[in-house]
Order: structure tokens, then sequence, then C-alpha cells
């Protein structure tokens, strides 16, 4: 009986401690996001396809220096308006005839953006009365531990995202528009 009771005892601990055991890091998020805009593709694609003029249409980049141009491994250094902290992305696609690009953080930077990773994808699409400007990112959260603060979480980074890609299309509709 004895030994019965301690199988189940030792059953019960392991029972409670499964779940910790068990826990595993941040899980990857995905933020798609599109936006209709009311001019021809190839006017839409001159806006965005410096890789480096972000600066120019994104009202959440207070400036973006860049090297390289638009070639692999091509590398742009955005200040961001809120809090002045700056990102490192490297453009790892750029496909003129697609009009899109792609490109990722390159260096982190907590303090600016809550995430430890992202890559990113931009495309101009035709579409009834103009353009649809589509932006994917795919991201972890700045904190890759089991249990991360607030603000360094899955929603903090999905937030932050989302905000910061809704912000640029916003800014690609309004120059594309003649609105800005």
């Amino acid at each position: 009986m004895a030994n019965k009771f301690r199988f189940l005892l030792a059953l019960g601990v392991f029972a409670a401690n499964a779940g910790a055991a068990l826990a595993h890091g941040p899980t990857p998020q995905k933020v798609d996001e599109k936006i209709a805009i009311a001019a021809p593709p190839a006017a839409v694609w001159t806006i965005i396809k410096d890789f480096g003029s972000i600066g120019t249409w994104h009202p959440s980049v207070a400036t973006a220096k860049s090297e390289g141009g638009n070639g692999n491994a091509a590398t742009r250094t955005l200040t961001l308006k809120s809090g002045g902290g700056e990102l490192v992305e490297s453009l790892d696609d750029y496909q003129e005839k697609d009009m899109s690009y792609g490109y990722r953080l390159a260096t982190e930077n907590f303090e600016a953006f809550p995430a430890s990773f992202y890559s990113d994808t931009i495309q101009v699409l035709p579409a009834s009365g103009g353009s649809e400007v589509q932006w994917v990112s795919r991201f972890y959260r700045a904190d890759t531990t089991n249990e991360p603060p607030e603000n360094r979480s899955d929603a903090a980074a999905v937030q932050a995202t989302e905000d910061f890609i809704k912000a640029g299309l916003a800014g690609i509709k309004a120059k594309a528009e003649g609105k800005k």
C-alpha cells in the first residue's frame, strides 16, 4: 500500500509539473494587411520600390538611411518618430516585375519595437479601381522566454506590427492619391 501511495504521489507531482515541462517558447505570429488605392499599380510601385525610400511615405519613420540600393543584402536603418529608436533591416528579395520585395529585421532593438525577428513582404497588385498593396509580416515577440513581460509579449508584438503596417499602408495611399 505504501508503494502504491508513493507511486500515486509521484504521478501527481509529475502531472502538476507537466505543464512547465511541456511549455515552450514563443510561437510565430503573422499580420497580413491590405489597402485599396485609387491609382495605377505602376504609380504606387514608383512610390515604394526604392527600399530606402520608406521615410518618404511612412508616417512613423523619421529618417531612413540605406546602403546597397535594391540589391540583395541592401540595408536600411530606420529611426522611428516614437521614441527615436532605430531598426536595421536587410533586403532579401527584390522583384521589380512582380512589384514586390521581402526584407527582415537584421538588428533587434526591443526598446524601439517588441519583436526579436520579423520577415516582411510588401507587394503592389492590380485591383478594381486601381491597386491593392499587401503587406505581410511574420515575426516573433521580443522576449522569447516562456513568460514574457507584457510589453514584450505576443500581443505587444502583434499590436506594434499591425500599427506600423497600417500606418505605412495609409501613408502609401495618401501619397499615391495626392492627399499627403
